[in-house]
């Protein structure tokens, strides 16, 4: 094995590689197959596949690093779980085609504003490796799956991991499909509860507007914070008498429809 330390000058990154560190290792392909546990012909067999990136070069030298090393333990995983190659190259490329930065899904690079003021949102991201968020949803985490939780904004990649934007979310997720909801019936129905659930933000953004910003811009944070448990309080409180009323309708069809079959 080599690192980047041992390899110096023409033999390895340039001096002022940003990568260059004494966590940073480059395996020749040998060495990375003895660490992954499989053989040489297997890792070309996937590097043709693509199902890893390709290897950075030195002239006929190809290097491979601990994120090859990551992605293989990755594959292995889900070869264990009965995924098959051709399932783990489309669910390997969704995770590809759907990077996209953390710290723009998270809300850290907003557009810049005057004043500062606290997040509204105090959902607790989660960091995921595929193998266990295929473990979470028993087999239904498919490239069409995820690639709906991509455009949701759900998921995003950071390296070799998944991340989710909401601890809550994901295991309310995951416990609807232990009920017995397919996943991509919940993914459905969390697109339309977004659309509703925007609209209903606008209608407290246009009352903030006409409240808030008329303060000092010293008080506009602490107002928000104020703010937040009644504007969550209302919601909840409609949302549970609309869930009783529906509820009630829908049991009264029901109980009809019973009464004509007889």
């Amino acid at each position: 094995m080599a690192t980047s330390e041992e390899r110096k000058g023409a033999d390895g990154p340039d001096s002022n590689d940003p990568e260059k560190t004494s966590e940073y290792r480059e395996y020749r392909i040998a060495e990375l197959a003895e660490k992954a546990g499989i053989t040489v012909r297997t890792l070309r067999f996937y590097r043709e596949r693509k199902l890893i990136p390709p290897p950075r070069r030195e002239g006929r030298v190809a290097w491979y690093n601990d994120h090859h090393l990551a992605r293989l333990h990755t594959i292995a995983a889900l070869l264990e779980r009965g995924h098959t190659l051709g399932g783990i190259a489309e669910l390997l490329a969704a995770f590809d085609s759907g990077a996209r930065d953390v710290a723009d899904l998270l809300g850290l690079r907003a557009t810049p504003i005057p004043v500062p003021v606290p997040a509204w949102s105090q959902e607790t991201p989660v960091r995921l490796t595929p193998e266990a968020l295929a473990d979470y949803f028993h087999g239904q985490a498919t490239p069409e799956n995820l690639a709906a939780a991509l455009d949701l904004g759900y998921l995003t990649v950071d390296g070799d991991q998944l991340v989710h934007v909401s601890r809550r979310l994901l295991d309310v997720s995951r416990d609807l499909v232990d009920r017995g909801l397919p996943l991509a019936a919940v993914l459905g129905a969390a697109r339309d509860v977004r659309h509703h659930v925007d609209a209903i933000a606008e209608v407290f953004a246009a009352l903030l507007r006409t409240t808030v910003l008329a303060e000092p811009a010293s008080r506009i944070g602490a107002t928000l914070e104020e703010l937040r448990p009644m504007a969550e309080g209302v919601v909840e409180a409609e949302l549970s008498m609309a869930m009783d009323r529906r509820i009630r309708a829908d049991l009264a069809a029901w109980a009809e429809g019973g009464q004509d079959r007889e």
